[in-house]
């Protein structure tokens, strides 16, 4: 009895058992399918935004590379890329060198590695901490040309499904090669070609193994470990890259151990960078004028001269940070072009990193004294001479009364020793003499092309220029009275070769004539020997001329010799005054060490070029004013200039 109720009982519980099997069953299904979908989903809201991988060799902005006369380097902007090679252009030691040293069995998996995965993880797991990495190439290029760098679950995923789509839609070998054609290797490269350019002179086809190892080696650390940052550094990546050639079996040791023994210094060296960067800059700007807006990778080759670059910068970073630091002037600009306007140098600053404002070519300052050149072209050109007598003595202009610098009136002097010693009280009555309205002309003639207020205290300086348009007009004079337009751009090309702008040699109009220019040079050379300028004089034939504005808010010195012009400006941006610094002080001795460097090796060539000139120049009579145009001094209301009393009866 007691058996069957056992009997009877079990019966019951079979089916309970199966109902319970069955339930469980039907709800692991269920979560199967919920678990399915919501991976499903997951994956599709990741496919939603995955960019289109065909997009991969085309996204970038483009860039600009800014060349020295010599070809060197002198700047780059943005991304500097190389030429986009195909896979059969790639050295075969190169993707040897890549392959080992980043992923050994990409040419196995299918984009993602899990063996490659597990011995990063049991690696790291033995060191403690993260020496390896899991990503295959295929994995890079998806994370380094769309998505962004973060550390999350979300950008692993949509990482690996990006390695996934990359694999179904190019071959291994387009893989490989549009991550070696975008892949940073440091120094604002990015690609194989742009780095062995950069690094070795020469096409990523023509890389050698020690060359193609060095590559390799920069790939987990470029921005450290490239040899325009530390060559040591680079060559110990490189051996290590050697040595995974040898581990994965591409190259025997002998191999290795002769490349090891190859490796040598990268060409090239650094770009001149902070020497240069505020002339780029300003060549960047500049070429936008002749190309309009870039579209294409630029190389834009330049007049500018890399050693003087550093003379440039040497000369005045000393100037600012010795006597300038003592004296208060702050803040400088130099600028240095040969005769014919082409640029050679250009510092706009103290120093690039601290004030990326370019006073060269920015700032306008008022140039005191160094504007007389205007005033003693237009008296020349109104039949002065050199060595006729004026006088030195108080005046007034329409209730202006200008002062010399020294306070004092020294009586007679010749015009050339009133240049020499900047006596303004000449200069303004010589600009009154020959009308305001003919220095004005004159000085547009030069270059500064702006308008002027045509007051008494012009002659003075009272008008505001830049460094360079100034330097550009005292280089009329070295050019032999000939027009000067400043340039620094002879080429721009698309960086496949496509020239897009070439400077076109134009003969300049002659703007001074030749008799004029000679003793406008001579009177100017005289300035540097005997008067304001004498803390300028170097050994070459130079001429130039001081200037300080009122309160010595700023200071000049532009001078020339047959080849080199140069300006220099020191101040305050605020225009706070200086403690005493004139023309004739710190920028003169600025302009003279930077001139010592840029002359070196020149010859000693007299500023007037006889072969230039038309007329003789005629002898000083030292008669006074005697040649100055009859017809002008009527208008003026001026006696002859050999009258004793033609200054009786006027106000002035």
């Amino acid at each position: 009895m007691t058996r069957k109720r056992a009997t009877k009982a079990s019966a019951r519980r079979r089916p309970r058992r199966r109902r319970r099997f069955r339930a469980v069953l039907r709800w692991s299904a269920a979560v199967f399918v919920w678990l399915s979908l919501a991976v499903a989903g997951l994956v599709a809201w990741h496919l939603l935004d995955l960019p289109d991988p065909a997009d991969a060799a085309s996204r970038r902005a483009p860039s600009v590379t800014v060349l020295g006369a010599d070809g060197r380097t002198l700047a780059t902007y943005g991304e500097l890329h190389g030429e986009t090679l195909h896979f059969e252009d790639l050295p075969e030691t190169l993707v040897r060198a890549v392959v080992a040293t980043e992923d050994r069995r990409f040419f196995e998996h299918g984009g993602i590695d899990p063996r490659g995965v597990v011995r990063a993880a049991w690696a790291n797991l033995r060191a403690g901490g993260v020496v390896q990495g899991g990503s295959t190439i295929t994995q890079q290029v998806a994370k380094n040309l769309f998505l962004t760098p973060e550390r999350s679950f979300r950008r692993k995923v949509r990482e690996a499904l990006l390695a996934l789509r990359l694999e179904r839609r190019f071959t291994k070998e387009e893989i490989l090669a549009i991550y070696l054609n975008r892949v940073y290797l440091g120094a604002g490269t990015y690609g194989v070609d742009a780095a062995a350019r950069r690094y070795f002179g020469k096409s990523a086809r023509d890389l050698t193994l020690p060359e193609a190892a060095t590559i390799a080696g920069l790939l987990k650390a470029p921005s450290r470990h490239n040899p325009a940052a530390d060559p040591a550094a680079a060559r110990r990546r490189a051996g290590a890259a050697l040595d995974n050639m040898v581990e994965a079996g591409f190259i025997g040791e002998e191999t290795a151990r002769a490349a090891r023994a190859a490796l040598l210094e990268p060409a090239g060296g650094r770009p001149a960078g902070g020497d240069a960067r505020y002339a780029a800059d300003w060549v960047v700007a500049r070429a936008a004028d002749h190309i309009g807006v870039a579209r294409r990778d630029l190389v834009i080759a330049t007049t500018l001269d890399p050693g003087l670059q550093r003379a440039a910068r040497d000369a005045l970073a000393a100037g600012l940070a010795g006597e300038g630091a003592e004296r208060g002037a702050g803040e400088g600009a130099l600028v240095s072009m040969a005769a014919d306007g082409a640029v050679l140098a250009m510092v706009g600053g103290s120093g690039y990193g601290a004030t990326q404002f370019n006073r060269a070519v920015q700032a306008r300052r008022q140039p005191g004294s160094a504007f007389k050149l205007f005033v003693y072209l237009a008296a020349l050109e109104a039949g002065l001479l050199p060595g006729d007598t004026v006088e030195d003595r108080p005046v007034s202009i329409d209730g202006w009364s200008p002062r010399n610098f020294h306070g004092r009136f020294d009586g007679p002097m010749t015009l050339t020793e009133a240049l020499a010693a900047s006596t303004n009280t000449v200069a303004a009555d010589l600009a009154w003499r020959v009308g305001v309205g003919n220095v004005i002309e004159a000085a547009h003639r030069l270059g500064l092309d702006r308008t002027m207020p045509a007051v008494p205290s012009l002659a003075l300086g009272a008008t505001e220029v830049s460094p360079l348009e100034l330097t550009a007009a005292y280089a009329t004079v070295a050019n032999q009275g000939f027009a000067v337009w400043p340039y620094v751009i002879v080429e721009i090309r698309a960086r496949d070769g496509d020239l897009l702008y070439r400077r076109r040699e134009t003969p300049p109009p002659r703007v001074v004539e030749p008799d004029v220019q000679a003793r406008l040079a001579a009177m100017l050379e005289a300035a540097m020997e005997t008067g304001t300028g004498r803390a300028a004089r170097i050994a070459w034939p130079a001429g130039g001329k001081t200037g300080t504005s009122q309160d010595h808010r700023d200071a000049w010195f532009v001078g020339f010799t047959r080849q080199v012009v140069t300006g220099v400006w020191v101040g305050n941006d605020d225009g706070a005054a200086m403690d005493g610094v004139t023309g004739g002080g710190l920028p003169a001795r600025v302009w003279a060490a930077y001139m010592a460097e840029a002359q070196r090796g020149r010859p000693p060539l007299a500023l007037v070029d006889s072969a230039a000139r038309t007329a003789p120049d005629p002898a000083p009579d030292g008669g006074g004013l005697a040649g100055l145009i009859d017809d002008l001094l009527d208008e003026l209301g001026a006696a002859g200039a050999d009258d004793p009393d033609r200054e009786k009866g006027r106000d002035r």
